[in-house]
């Protein structure tokens, strides 16, 4: 039997099809073309999920296709993944209404405090902050700026629930990851009073929320003569990207952590105990075996990457090591505004240092990545975490070996790599927990192999502590951190 993943990500689509013993039998990937919405202010982020659809179609007709060339045996289960905090608004056929507000767009931090005060109580128990982050603060702007838009919605969706929809022709529901973000309760596992009591929100509107690989519908005629997916194939409840990543690094035990860099970085882990963060930096998800994984969404990312030096990297990436460490501090942030590890709806990057030597500022841009990535696992073991000497990567960006030995230096720990470092692998873990009914901790087990180890270079973490340093420093000084 075989299990198909689909991750909707900020640039493209992916999918791949893999067997219980995490063997990769087909795999495809798009990027989306036409998805961004242009001419916004600064700090709003939208997209049109008409080019998702087109993309999602694609690649799952590819890998399907790509399937039945080689024998494969045909798709038992899939379940959907893409990114957390993101809203769509659509009607009862599942029409989105206008485009989606992405994760990353912060038109509503004005609104956040006002929804952090209507869920004082939920945020307290659960030990985050409502931010412009939260899907629930995007609705809150909507409801304000275009009434006419909830009168006309039937369902307030992330973009995996949508996939899921199209799939299935049915609509309504969400899972316990992605609708953390508009405000679920995951402790009592229920939505909460305050949303439309006190926000004066439509209830009506939000899904039915139901634990990650749950069944919830199968593939539709339609879906299967669009993708060639067999008609009656299981769809599962999905996750958001960062759950995803995580189970497709392997990290899935208390006290395993994952770093999950690609268009943005996403760090989660598994602890026995909730944490509490008074500022709001991070948020934890519920593990399905009774742990939680906590974690955070940085702005920053490998978008940097491509935004800044274009989409041939690899003779950059080969230059890299011989010119680490640089010297130069950079905080590679493309757009306005950061969440985690710190939360500053305006913050900007920078870079101290100038280098006329294109592969000079590349390298430091990566040391840039590593070194918020190293403020990132402080915060967490400041706010009492257990971070040990092996952190498990995944994410597009896992393909820069020089990437990999810089975060290495920088962390002055062990990398573990898997052989597919994409969040399609997690959520075609999801998808075979859901068919077989076997704990999610033995599948991700099973199907989850490593390929690479990745360890510091001896002295080299030494000398990225002075540029470390310069970059807290800098952070402190533009009021990003106390």
């Amino acid at each position: 039997m075989s299990f198909l993943g689909i991750d909707v990500g900020t640039q493209g689509a992916r999918a791949l099809i893999t067997d219980l013993d995490g063997s990769l039998l087909a795999f495809a990937s798009m990027q989306f073309t036409g998805a961004e919405v242009p001419g916004l202010p600064a700090g709003w982020h939208e997209q049109y999920p008409r080019a998702w659809r087109e993309a999602v179609l694609r690649v799952v007709a590819q890998v399907s296709a790509d399937l039945k060339r080689v024998g494969g045996p045909p798709v038992q289960a899939l379940s959907v993944t893409s990114t957390s905090g993101t809203l769509c608004l659509v009607d009862a056929l599942g029409e989105p209404l206008c485009p989606a507000i992405m994760y990353g767009d912060t038109r509503s931090a004005d609104l956040s405090a006002e929804v952090q005060a209507a869920g004082a109580s939920l945020a307290e128990r659960l030990g985050y902050r409502f931010n412009a982050s939260f899907a629930l603060s995007k609705l809150v702007w909507v409801g304000r700026a275009h009434p006419e838009r909830l009168t006309l919605t039937r369902w307030c969706l992330s973009p995996a629930d949508l996939v899921a929809g199209w799939l299935t022709g049915e609509w309504g529901v969400s899972d316990w990851t992605n609708a953390l973000k508009m405000g679920y309760d995951l402790i009592d596992l229920r939505w909460p009073a305050f949303i439309e009591e006190a926000l004066s929100l439509p209830a009506r509107i939000l899904p039915r929320v139901v634990a990650p690989g749950t069944p919830i519908g199968a593939v539709s005629a339609l879906a299967a003569e669009m993708t060639g997916l067999p008609i009656g194939a299981r769809v599962v409840a999905g996750s958001t990207d960062g759950t995803a990543s995580q189970l497709a690094s392997g990290a899935v035990s208390p006290g395993d952590w994952n770093s999950t860099l690609g268009t943005t970085l996403v760090i989660k882990g598994v602890t026995r105990d909730l944490l509490h963060d008074p500022q709001g930096r991070i948020y934890s998800h519920r593990h399905l075996e009774g742990y939680w994984l906590p974690g955070g969404a940085s702005s920053t990312g490998a978008e940097c990457l491509a935004e800044r030096f274009g989409q041939d990297l690899d003779a950059l990436n080969r230059a890299a090591l011989a010119h680490s460490p640089t010297g130069l501090v950079a905080y590679p942030l493309v757009r306005q505004g950061e969440r985690f590890p710190f939360s500053r709806p305006r913050a900007t990057g920078f870079l101290l240092g100038e280098s006329p030597d294109w592969e000079v500022l590349y390298t430091a841009h990566l040391e840039g990545l590593a070194y918020v990535e190293r403020l990132s696992y402080e915060v967490l073991r400041g706010l009492g975490a257990e971070v040990r000497d092996t952190i498990h990567v995944a994410g597009g960006a896992t393909d820069s070996d020089a990437g990999l030995q810089i975060r290495a230096d920088v962390l002055d720990r062990r990398l573990l790599a898997p052989v597919v470092p994409s969040g399609a692998m997690g959520a075609a873990v999801l998808a075979a927990h859901g068919h077989s009914g076997d704990g999610l901790s033995a599948v991700a087990r099973r199907m989850v192999h490593h390929e690479r180890e990745v360890t510091p270079r001896p002295g080299r973490h030494a000398m990225y502590v002075d540029g470390y340093e310069r970059f807290v420093h800098a952070c402190e000084e533009r009021g990003y951190l106390p």
